[in-house]
């Protein structure tokens, strides 16, 4: 009778904590959500504040939690690092993602941080789908998620960039979709996921939805009330080939021959749209968040990084952007608040880098800036190179800021290696806007805790950078004198918005630092999996309840 009264409560034990782990799953949301806006600088926040609607980035704010101080921790801040530092939590000197494109020492030639010659493009007969992961060297929360669900929790990346669709996706994903512009615009993916689109990629893409975009693009409320930015008329902003000034109004019907068809949809606001409408469409067609098992979604918003590039930070077209992103978002929101459920899903919202002011607008001011330009420093280095080893073929490549050198041949010449990786770095830093170099021994024999130096270890390879790493003077860039860029270790290009909103996420801000990867962490916490396998963040605790 004792055994069986044992049994009986052990039985009822069992059942009820069982019944409890199971309950404690299903508090888990049922989808997350990564957003990434592509160059989105943090005060685009607070500068643009009071022309954005309640239920786009305000919601955010409002029911969420806001991280004012947020920063990318390592050099260089380019899109490829900065998406699969988001979703690894970590940097480069661990995925392996030093920049959209490096120098490979190993085959001497360069490489696309998403390119993938073994795979086949699905959904278009050009090569713009060979892209896959198999160059990120860690794995993503939504890697792990697939993992701790036993692959029945899905991941989908969408991006007009494939990049910014591969990466967040990490190795597991169910499928990743870019935008392939030029005269087909449509969704895209690769063989890596799958032998064809499915079914309702396909219905999308033949929907016609991608022309609707082929309208006018002019400012959403009156010119004259966009007080944030500068005139409309100015020296400092690209144009559109077949237009003489770049000033709103923008017909894009008309323009859309001389500016790659499909493409000049990424230089527009409605880039994002089209990436809202592809997103929800992901949602029903997937049926994202329709069980116990979480899902994954990531959506990086493009348009934003091409628009910036060309009209630069302070321009009309920028604060137009963010205005009808801020709709897009209330969009996609209330898409998630009806497919999903208002509780059941976690959102966070952030950016792959900042971006400087345009450098001939910060001089106009008397800000200290200005341009690198690279054939007097080239043939300046050229000399050098004869006069002091009396072979100018030691050095193999120069790119992202980094100096590769031709090992063999060093040793051929019977030279140290330590030695001209110094001799080389002592002579950049006497150059015109050159503010640091540091040696590849440096990055690794000494352990920097702050400053340029500790960005650019956390964001050095072994493997894949360079010997000699170069840093230009703050507001000196290379590039032309419209539009703007970023790459740098600086504020304008660290600073950028964390957002989180949704199930398991406390309401409040903090002006405390937090750092990239501390996002996937965070994820992989309030989740309760296991954390990305070379993550170096923390979980942002204060932003998650306790219960």
């Amino acid at each position: 009778m004792r055994n069986i009264l044992v049994l009986l409560t052990l039985s009822v034990f069992l059942n009820s904590s069982y019944g409890q782990v199971k309950n404690e799953i299903r508090q888990n949301p049922k989808l997350v959500v990564g957003i990434v806006v592509d160059q989105m600088r943090y005060d685009y926040l607070t500068r643009f504040y009071n022309k954005y609607g309640e239920g786009g980035f305000k919601r955010m704010i409002r029911e969420g939690f806001n991280c004012k101080n947020n920063h990318f921790n390592y050099i260089p801040t380019y899109t490829g690092p900065g998406h699969a530092s988001i979703y690894t939590g970590t940097t480069p000197k661990y995925h392996g993602i030093i920049a959209n494109n490096w120098y490979d020492k190993y085959t001497k030639s360069m490489v696309y941080c998403a390119g993938d010659s073994l795979v086949k493009s699905i959904g278009t007969s050009t090569n713009s789908g060979q892209m896959s992961p198999h160059r990120l060297m860690s794995t993503t929360f939504g890697d792990e998620n697939r993992l701790f669900t036993q692959m029945r929790g899905k991941t989908i990346g969408i991006s007009i960039k494939d990049r910014g669709a591969v990466l967040p996706a990490g190795h597991a994903a169910n499928g990743a979709y870019w935008f392939h512009g030029k005269k087909e615009g449509v969704w895209i993916s690769s063989s890596y996921y799958m032998e064809a689109l499915p079914k309702w990629v396909k219905d999308f893409n033949n929907s016609g939805i991608a022309n609707t975009y082929f309208k006018d693009w002019n400012t959403l409320y009156n010119i004259s009330s966009y007080v944030e930015s500068g005139p409309d008329l100015n020296e400092f902003e690209g144009e559109f080939k077949g237009k003489d000034k770049p000033t709103f109004p923008y017909n894009l019907k008309k323009l859309k021959k001389k500016n790659g068809y499909y493409d000049i949809l990424k230089f527009t606001p409605y880039g994002n749209s089209l990436t809202t409408d592809f997103a929800i469409a992901a949602i029903e067609g997937e049926a994202l968040g329709k069980d116990y098992d979480t899902d994954v979604l990531t959506v990086s918003f493009s348009s934003t990084d091409y628009i910036g590039h060309k009209f630069g930070v302070n321009s009309k077209e920028i604060e137009d952007t963010y205005i009808r992103l801020d709709i897009d978002l209330e969009r996609l929101f209330l898409a998630l608040d009806k497919r999903v459920g208002k509780n059941e899903y976690v959102v966070f919202l952030t950016a792959d880098h900042g971006a400087v002011d345009v450098p001939a607008y910060l001089k106009s001011h008397k800000i200290e800036a200005g341009y690198v330009y690279g054939k007097n420093r080239k043939e300046k280095f050229q000399k050098f190179l004869m006069d002091e080893f009396g072979d100018n073929t030691i050095v193999e490549n120069i790119s992202s800021n980094q100096i590769f050198l031709n090992k063999e041949k060093i040793k051929a010449l019977g030279l140290s290696l330590e030695d001209v990786q110094n001799s080389i770095a002592n002579e950049q830093i006497t150059y015109n806007h050159v503010y640091k170099t540091f040696t590849a021994n440096s990055m690794v024999t000494t352990n920097y805790s702050k400053g340029i130096e500790a960005l650019l270890q956390n964001g050095y390879n072994q493997k894949r950078s360079g010997d000699v790493l170069l840093v230009n003077a703050p507001n000196y860039i290379y590039y032309r004198k419209t539009g703007t860029t970023h790459g740098s270790g600086f504020n304008y290009d660290t600073h950028v918005p964390l957002l989180f909103l949704g199930k398991g996420i406390k309401q409040g801000a903090t002006f405390k630092r937090t750092e990239i990867p501390d996002i996937a962490p965070t994820i992989s916490a309030l989740l309760g999996i296991s954390f990305p396998n070379a993550a170096t963040g923390q979980p942002l605790e204060f932003v998650l309840k306790n219960d």
